[in-house]
C-alpha cells in the first residue's frame, strides 16, 4: 500500500518558482514510478513529469521541458517537482501518483498507469 502525500503548493506571481513535494509511505519506494500530474476544471488530467526511483530515470511532458525538474530523496521517500518561471497557464491542481516498478517511456503520462494518488496540491500563478 502506498499513500502519496503532496505539499508545497500555493500562490505565486508569474515568473516565480515553487517546489512540490510528494512523500510516499512504502518500503518499496526505491523501485517505484512516481509521477506528477496536473488538472484544471473541465480538462483531462495531464502528465507533467515522472521518475523511476530505482535508477533516477526521468520523463517530462514537452510542455514543461526546461521549466520543471523532477528529483528524489530516496532516504526520505520523497519526490520533488521544482517549477520555475511559472506562468498563469501552469495554474492547476497538481497530483502525485505512484505505481510499483519502472516507468514505461510510452505510458508514464497515462492516468491508468498509476494505482495510488495523492489528494492534490493547488498551484495558482497570477499575472
Amino acid at each position: 500500500q502506498v499513500q502519496p502525500v503532496e505539499s508545497g503548493g500555493g500562490s505565486v506571481e508569474a515568473g516565480g518558482s515553487l517546489r512540490l513535494s510528494c512523500t510516499a509511505s512504502t518500503d518499496t519506494f526505491s523501485t517505484t514510478c512516481v509521477a506528477w500530474f496536473r488538472q484544471v476544471p473541465g480538462k483531462k488530467r495531464e502528465g507533467v513529469a515522472a521518475i523511476y526511483t530505482g535508477d533516477d530515470s526521468k520523463y517530462y511532458a514537452d510542455s514543461v521541458k526546461g521549466q520543471f525538474a523532477i528529483s528524489q530523496d530516496n532516504a526520505k521517500n520523497t519526490v520533488f517537482l521544482q517549477m520555475n518561471n511559472l506562468e498563469p497557464g501552469d495554474t492547476a491542481m497538481y497530483y502525485c501518483a505512484a505505481s510499483f516498478g519502472i516507468c514505461w517511456a510510452t505510458i508514464w503520462a497515462s492516468v491508468a498507469n498509476y494505482n495510488y494518488w495523492g489528494q492534490g496540491s493547488q498551484v495558482t500563478v497570477s499575472s
